[in-house]
């Protein structure tokens, strides 16, 4: 009998982001259609999120349970330290027990949001390197990446990606980073952002008088050079978000915030109460499914959040990005909206106005824009799925191979 193959995914699962799940949704939904007889367990930052949501084995991801916690006493930074050292034969001994290891989307290759370089970026080193010395296939799929201004971070990013046996990425500037940092990409693919292989909800129709405004918004205090000024950028974002909030309100529109992880409940608290208004409620979405359903039943949707984008163009609703990374203006062309981008770090909320009541005009014809779009990338993630199987999957012998090898 032909042993099932092991599949491990790796990542940032189940710790409150949302487009991250979102992530592994899709890669599970392929492996259970394409691969059913896969073994698939995860080493993840919340291991208990990810088992009870998608009835796989979960391992927590760093032996050191305050790993993403301020060290600031002595015990601190020494349970740190040690945990480095721990992670290193932990992640290689469940590395060492699989066929083939994927790390499903997310900007594992970018410093976009503040980063330091012993954290996700040493873990994925880790992870890779395992990969290469025990003959485990690594596939780094669907993934962002960008310029690294820190030299720590960006050699950990770029002898990762060298050494991860298959690479794709969400967009070309992704892939056009890596090249920069010296990584050769000539036989990688780009694909649409794996959200977008999700199922889609059924889209609603715009409402006479105009309806609902879904605002995404996001606890952003800059990229990972932006430090010096994080609380300047976060102040400037939110009242912005939050004047243009206001400005819709007194237009009589009901407004709904929408969160892409947990960090961003308290920008919604702070405009909550500056608003104070019953037009202006709060969804509670668990999931990248919930977010879809929010935005397709909205007229037009205003995000920052990356994936907040994704769910509103997937669900063909009219959207208009705060954009804070390449990532985002990318994702907008990609989809026919390149016009409707505002700077995350410059919200001016007037400006942004003209823009959402410009966005409003086009309603009728973006959406049209938006279904053909998504047909395009249903299409092209059909192909990324392909791919990945012609790359990864072992054949029999290989499988039992590693089988007899491991055999007592």
């Amino acid at each position: 009998m032909r042993p099932p193959v092991r599949v491990g995914v790796f990542g940032l699962l189940g710790s409150g982001n949302l487009g991250n799940d979102g992530s592994l949704e899709a890669v599970l939904g392929y492996l259970r259609a394409e691969h059913p007889e896969a073994s698939v367990d995860a080493l993840c930052g919340g291991p208990e999120a990810v088992t009870a949501r998608y009835g796989i084995p979960a391992t927590r991801l760093h032996w050191y349970r305050g790993e993403y916690r301020t060290a600031s006493r002595a015990g601190a930074v020494a349970g740190k330290g040690l945990g480095k050292l721990v992670d290193v034969v932990r992640t290689a001994a469940w590395v060492r027990r699989h066929d083939v290891v994927i790390v499903p989307g997310m900007g594992v290759l970018e410093a976009t949001l503040p980063l330091r370089p012993w954290g996700f970026p040493y873990s994925l080193f880790l992870l890779c390197a395992s990969g290469r010395l025990f003959g485990t296939r690594v596939a780094l799929v669907g993934v962002g990446a960008g310029p690294i201004g820190n030299r720590l971070t960006r050699g950990l990013v770029r002898r990762s990606a060298r050494l991860a046996a298959y690479r794709s990425y969400r967009d070309a500037q992704s892939r056009d980073a890596l090249r920069e940092m010296g990584v050769d990409t000539a036989r990688d693919g780009v694909y649409p952002d794996l959200a977008f292989a999700l199922p889609t909800p059924r889209a609603g129709t715009p409402s006479d008088p105009p309806g609902t405004v879904c605002v995404g918004v996001m606890d952003f205090h800059g990229g990972d050079d932006d430090r010096a000024r994080a609380e300047e950028i976060h102040r400037r974002y939110l009242d912005g978000t939050t004047r243009f909030v206001r400005a819709l309100v007194e237009d009589g529109r009901p407004v709904r915030l929408l969160t892409g992880d947990e960090c961003d409940r308290s920008v919604v608290a702070a405009i909550l109460e500056a608003v104070d208004s019953p037009l202006v409620t709060a969804a509670e979405a668990t999931s990248l499914a919930d977010l879809m359903k929010e935005t397709a039943a909205a007229d037009t949707v205003v995000a920052t959040r990356y994936h907040n984008l994704v769910c509103a163009l997937k669900a063909g609703t009219p959207t208009l990005a705060l954009s804070y990374a390449a990532k985002s203006d990318a994702l907008m062309d990609r989809m026919g909206l390149a016009a409707y981008c505002h700077p995350a770090r410059e919200v001016d909320a007037d400006r942004l106005l003209e823009q959402f009541r410009a966005l409003e005009k086009r309603s009728a014809e973006l959406r049209r824009t938006l279904a053909e779009r998504n047909l395009v990338a249903a299409r092209q993630l059909q192909e990324q799925f392909t791919a990945l199987t012609a790359a990864l999957f072992p054949t029999t012998d290989h499988a039992q191979a590693r089988t007899r090898q491991e055999t007592p």
